[in-house]
């Protein structure tokens, strides 16, 4: 019996490569650039599985392309909304990402967002690199104190609470969050965490607003032009979630008019793009979508991925099964 063929859109760890091939028919392709839509039509029409990551875009235009001989996409990583989930559900196609392997890494990168844009410490580093510092003096890059403020999050899910207790334990901030779903106070405790009933309510309160909630059409552009006038005019905001959760021309504004003090990005509305009105921004920590980026968490999640497609080949049902 023949081996299901599986194709990998970009290059993925080594040992994880290594475990797909030993499992099954693997294409490895060698290119880490975003494949067309004729070629994932292509892919589509030839191999079983089709495993894509979150900068691959899959439309319900392609789904209705071609004849599909794909049963399953096995997504890397946590976010899928770059899947017409809808459409390949009609399709037959069961989609799978890889939650959980990587809470704390993408809650280290931010906090390291955080840390950052409050000390100006991307500032700090590219004035000595151009060999521009004179020396010590008190008022040299005046930042904003981050021990003792208060850190709003969007959406206190497993990341949100693990940046909730590095900034609570680690940092002594006071912690206010939004959830769609009511957190137990207890629960909430547990990460010195206290839950507001709405966005609005956080935005108010917080030095810094952290977001940690899904992206796609539920949440796009939740924060808009209204809800960056509703911050403090001295807050800054973080996003380690999605780009489409942040409607980016109200940021650059806002950013631009002092409607608020700074941003700390990972993500972006149309990666790999970033918006030139951002890039000279001395306001602005600009990162390229580094939350995952650690081997043990790269790794496990594309470790993850084999296990979602084995279990499917197996006649299992993955266990990281979003459709």
């Amino acid at each position: 019996m023949s081996r299901p063929r599986v194709l990998v859109t970009r290059r993925w760890p080594a040992a994880v490569e290594a475990a797909l091939c030993d499992r099954f028919d693997t294409t490895l392709r060698p290119h880490n650039t975003a494949m067309t839509v004729d070629e994932i039509a292509e892919a589509l029409r030839n191999y079983d599985a089709l495993l894509p990551t979150v900068s691959d875009r899959l439309p319900a235009s392609v789904f209705a392309l071609t004849p599909i001989r794909t049963k399953i996409l096995g997504n890397f990583g946590v976010g899928f909304n770059h899947i017409d989930v809808a459409a390949a559900m009609d399709k037959g196609v069961v989609v799978t990402n890889t939650p959980g392997v990587l809470t704390d890494c993408t809650a280290d990168i931010a906090m390291l967002l955080l840390l950052t844009v409050a000390r100006r410490g991307g500032e700090g580093e590219r004035q000595l690199r151009a060999g521009e510092w004179k020396g010590w003096c008190p008022t040299h890059m005046i930042g904003t104190k981050v021990t003792g403020k208060t850190v709003g999050i969007i959406g206190f899910g497993r990341i949100g609470k693990a940046f909730a207790q590095r900034c609570h334990f680690g940092f002594g901030m006071n912690v206010v969050f939004y959830n769609r779903s009511p957190v137990g106070s207890e629960e909430a405790e547990r990460y010195g965490a206290r839950q507001l009933p709405t966005v609005e309510a956080v935005l108010a309160e917080a030095d810094f607003v952290s977001l940690h909630c899904p992206g796609g059409a539920e949440n796009r552009h939740l924060i808009n032009a209204p809800r960056l006038a509703a911050m403090k005019p001295g807050a800054f905001l973080i996003n380690t979630a999605r780009g489409d959760v942040v409607d980016e021309s109200a940021l650059i504004a806002a950013l631009e008019s002092r409607t608020i003090r700074g941003a700390g990005l990972d993500v972006y509305e149309a990666e790999p793009q970033v918006p030139d009105a951002l890039r000279p921004m001395e306001n602005v920590v600009l990162l390229p979508h580094l939350g995952s980026a650690t081997e043990e968490t790269r790794t496990a999640m594309g470790m993850k991925v084999v296990d979602n497609i084995t279990a499917f080949f197996e006649g299992r049902d993955p266990p990281d099964r979003v459709a």
